[in-house]
């Protein structure tokens, strides 16, 4: 019966595991864990083929309990019901450790199926998520688990992985198996930090090998690892958590005047081909975070936005990197953001009248009412001022706008003080 080599390879002890050093580690937290045979709820978070599989069947082994593995995206209530009917008979007799793949895609109600026997200890449950768990998973859930974050794992780590692989394919295919230079660390780096895919590839690689040329076994060159391997490293969905990751790392480097980590989240939302996404957030941050200091600044960036909305790609590219670059490079105020949130504050209370002189008096009778009657015209005045209230009696004095330490505000606020001088209301 056909095994894929993934499986064949897949750890037995937790010193076979290839990364997650900061969980399984010689000090690890996760280890120490396991070490002690007290396993609690728990929920693995992280992408795809970094161990998360793995490691429930490892815990299962060294505590001796029985191991039931379930995917949401196809278990029912049915399946869970299954699993405690064995509870307290020969088949479980010291409970058992559910493993639950994708635990996002179970409803509120089939999650709530396994509370009664989480708490009683009967059941062990180990859910796995490629997804946030404190977006999709339910707090009662939550509140019951322990939370431990898998990374991709480093290149480094995957290519101990990919070479035993390539040893392994030697074995059962009773020939050697010869690399190219670099084979090895292309794919290692070109997978994304996914181990699955990175043993995938081998198998691949070795069954559609050449003969060596040089007598006996198997040749495997780089330009093939390239053709396999191809975009796979790209870990892209736009309503998954590295979609909402890639546009918070490229708008806080565009905060952060880093021009070049912005082209790179860009490239990387580009090879996407999310342009609305990455419109959206420069159209944001450029008001956000560069605002008055250089306002200029709206006007190319919304220039920038919709060439690249009317060119598609590859083309966009071009005017949405000249966006970025004018953003990152741009002298930075948050004066504005600030000013509106802080008025934004004041205007959902609500219930502040506007003063009698500002209230519309272009009506027949508003001087009756008392409208506009001592309004004061600023163009008559020097400077194109004068002293008057123009907020709510309630809120007058509220200063809103502070104006941001760039040499555009600083000149707007120095003429403003010269133009006001000492006159009072």
């Amino acid at each position: 019966m056909y095994r894929p080599l993934a499986d064949q390879l897949r750890p037995l002890t937790l010193d076979d595991v290839v990364g997650q050093r900061h969980l399984i580690g010689e000090n690890g937290i996760l280890r120490r864990i396991i070490e002690s045979g007290s396993i609690p709820n728990m929920i693995f978070y992280g992408p795809s083929g970094v161990g998360k599989t793995t490691l429930a069947s490892i815990i299962a082994n060294q505590t001796q309990r029985k191991l039931y593995k379930l995917n949401a995206t196809t278990a029912s209530l049915q399946d869970i019901k299954a699993i405690v009917d064995e509870l307290d008979t020969f088949l479980a007799p010291q409970g058992v450790l559910l493993y639950l793949d994708e635990i996002q895609y179970f409803n509120k109600k089939q999650q709530q199926s396994l509370l009664e026997f989480m708490e009683n200890g009967k059941i062990t449950l180990i859910a796995s998520t490629t997804e946030n768990p404190y977006f999709y998973i339910y707090n009662a859930i939550l509140s019951r688990s322990t939370v431990f974050e898998f990374k991709p794992v480093t290149p480094e780590d995957v290519a101990q992985a990919v070479r035993r692989a390539f040893s392994l394919q030697a074995k059962a295919q009773k020939q050697p198996i010869s690399l190219e230079e670099g084979v090895v660390d292309h794919i290692a780096s070109a997978c994304g930090g996914d181990v699955r895919k990175s043993i995938n590839a081998v198998e691949l690689l070795c069954s559609a090998a050449a003969p060596s040329g040089e007598g006996s076994g198997l040749f495997v060159s780089l330009a093939d690892a390239q053709a396999v391997t191809q975009a796979s490293s790209m870990k892209y969905d736009r309503d998954g958590d590295s979609h909402y990751d890639l546009l918070s790392g490229f708008h806080k480097s565009l905060r952060g005047s880093d021009p070049d980590a912005a082209l790179h989240y860009l490239a990387r939302l580009l090879a996407g081909g999310d342009i609305p996404s990455v419109a959206r957030r420069m159209l944001a941050c450029v008001s956000e975070d560069v605002g008055l200091a250089y306002p200029q600044a709206v006007s190319i960036v919304k220039a920038c936005v919709d060439s690249a909305l009317q060119l598609g790609l590859p083309e966009a590219r071009l005017p949405l990197a000249q966006a970025a670059l004018v953003i990152a490079t741009a002298p930075k105020s948050d004066s504005v953001a600030k000013a509106i949130d802080a008025a934004m504050a004041d205007g959902a209370q609500g219930g502040y009248d506007v003063p009698a002189h500002l209230k519309d008096a272009h009506y027949q009778g508003a001087q009756q009412l008392g409208r506009g009657l001592t309004y004061r015209y600023p163009h008559d005045y020097p400077g194109h001022w004068v002293p008057q209230q123009y907020l709510p009696d309630e809120l007058k004095g509220r200063v809103y706008y502070q104006p941001g330490d760039n040499k555009l505000e600083q000149q707007a606020q120095a003429y403003w003080q010269k133009v006001k001088g000492n006159r009072q209301n």
